[in-house]
């Protein structure tokens, strides 16, 4: 693995931040995920940590005049929550045969699947070490496994070569890199089918007739009162849905104070008292300007709201702001029908069982047939408007 000095770190606080956000920096997908002060938010505010199932073990790597290498975020995990590539199958298969599952190693960001950069480092060599250390660090605890979600194809082709199985999944985005960018939300709907066209007014028209309007909140703009009570409408999504939420009030303080400018806040009112809201991520890279859909809440019922935050707002606020990317998330076939195209996204698996992974890698060849089929499928239900041959 080269002459490279390597640790492993419990928490991140631990690694200083001007160096890791520095090699973030240098990566192809850089994400204000991966910044060392969202990493340190999560932990600091309790939302990350050993007591939640997630142990940090980061693994640095450093030359011998101590310059950091190569870095990533590695988790020890009880548990599969919080992750969006669903093993808990792998985790049956192992516990019905008498072998432990938990813990297992992630490499990833904590309930975060927005794809980008995991695996930090200054070239292809440093990254192929830093594979192997984590491989290291897994047969060392006796992992049952390591998994590396949603990463970039710099650190996909690196686990490829170091023997990890790929697996993919679909997500929903948003492209405005066509050969002109929109030059309006009018324009963007010329581009789709009358269909897709007319119901998307239609749910807009509702909104406004409901006497509910949405006013956008960026940076500093957002105030502490507004993220009490974007908080309350978060909390409610979880408990609605009988979960408690993953992230604590104190980790929104945090990125509010540290990372300022990532977020836009759309706050929906209605006869000027607020009932919903949805937040976005914004990233800093003036090349690749991209705003990720992340959370969203409602004290009040109001149809097609969700539609008009979470979707219409953000997109009409990223053609007027020159944004070229949305990207939704994880999972939600309804994004199509509001213009977000499916993206294949990719995470990498280790199984430290020959056996286990033998089953594995037949399981992830019959899924991924499934899914091209299930890609070809949305493919021929595309929102948008056919171009004459």
């Amino acid at each position: 693995m080269g002459n490279y000095v390597i640790q492993v770190h419990d928490s991140p606080l631990q690694i200083e931040a001007t160096a890791w956000n520095e090699l973030l920096a240098r990566q192809s997908h850089p994400t204000p995920f991966m910044r060392h002060e969202y990493l340190a938010a999560l932990h600091r505010s309790g939302s990350a940590v050993p007591a939640t199932g997630w142990s940090p073990c980061f693994l640095t790597l450093r030359d011998g005049a101590g310059q950091l290498q190569a870095a990533c975020p590695l988790y020890l995990k009880s548990h599969s929550r919080g992750e969006y590539v669903f093993d808990w199958s792998w985790a049956d298969a192992h516990h019905r045969h008498g072998h432990a599952y938990y813990p297992k190693g992630v490499v990833a960001v904590p309930f975060t699947p927005a794809p980008g950069s995991r695996l930090l480092a200054r070239d292809a060599s440093a990254r192929q070490a830093l594979i192997q250390a984590l491989l290291t660090e897994c047969r060392t605890r006796n992992l049952s496994s390591l998994h590396l979600l949603f990463g970039s194809e710099e650190d996909l082709a690196a686990c490829r070569e170091a023997g990890l199985m790929l697996r993919h999944t679909v997500q929903f985005h948003w492209d405005n890199r066509r050969p002109q960018p929109y030059a309006d939300f009018d324009d963007f709907l010329a581009a789709l089918s009358q269909e897709k066209r007319k119901k998307i007014r239609q749910e807009r028209r509702k909104v406004r007739e409901s006497g509910v309007t949405l006013r956008p909140l960026l940076g500093a703009e957002i105030r502490e009162t507004d993220w009490d009570f974007f908080y309350r409408c978060y909390e409610r999504t979880y408990l609605e849905h009988g979960n408690p939420p993953y992230l604590s009030r104190a980790f929104f303080s945090e990125i509010a104070r540290e990372q300022t400018q990532s977020w836009l806040l759309f706050l929906a009112e209605h006869q000027g008292r607020p009932i919903a809201c949805s937040l976005i991520a914004l990233g800093t890279d003036a090349a690749d300007r991209v705003a990720w859909g992340r959370y969203w809440g409602a004290l009040e019922r109001v149809d097609c709201l969700h539609f008009e935050a979470c979707y219409y707002a953000p997109l009409q606020w990223c053609i007027a702001q020159g944004y070229q990317r949305f990207e939704g998330g994880a999972q939600g076939e309804h994004k199509l029908a509001r213009a977000l195209l499916p993206v294949r996204t990719t995470s990498a698996h280790w199984l430290a069982q020959p056996d286990f992974a033998s089953a594995v890698q037949r399981f992830l060849d019959r899924e991924s047939e499934g899914l091209a089929s299930y890609v070809e499928e949305l493919d021929r239900h595309s929102p948008l408007r056919q171009q004459p041959g």
